[in-house]
């Protein structure tokens, strides 16, 4: 057996210092793969039994009493009766002349 001249409370330290930075990394990269696996843009959660139109993606989505209403990425609001799910109305955004 080779016998160091570390003293034995500095080899315990060392060890201590090295487990740690490795438990940190494995945190690190545990922290890293949940904010990846649960931060994708999936766009907002609609209701089931909403259906859009085609070609149309969801950014905002509200409730109010007997209605929901989707904003969509071509700045359309669509509202919908929260009972059967048909299209209420459309409006379409436009901007503000200055």
């Amino acid at each position: 057996m080779i016998e160091s001249d570390e003293p034995a409370n500095l080899r315990f330290l060392r060890r201590l210092v090295t487990s740690l930075t490795v438990v940190m990394m494995l945190g690190l990269l545990v922290v890293i793969g949940l904010l990846v696996t649960r931060l994708r843009d999936r766009g907002p959660a609609l209701p089931q039994q909403i259906t859009l139109p085609d070609g149309a993606t969801p950014l905002a989505v509200t409730a109010g009493q007997g209605w929901y209403a989707v904003v969509t990425q071509d700045d359309r609001i669509l509202v919908y009766d929260q009972l059967t799910g048909g299209l209420r109305q459309e409006l379409q955004i436009t901007a503000e002349s200055e």
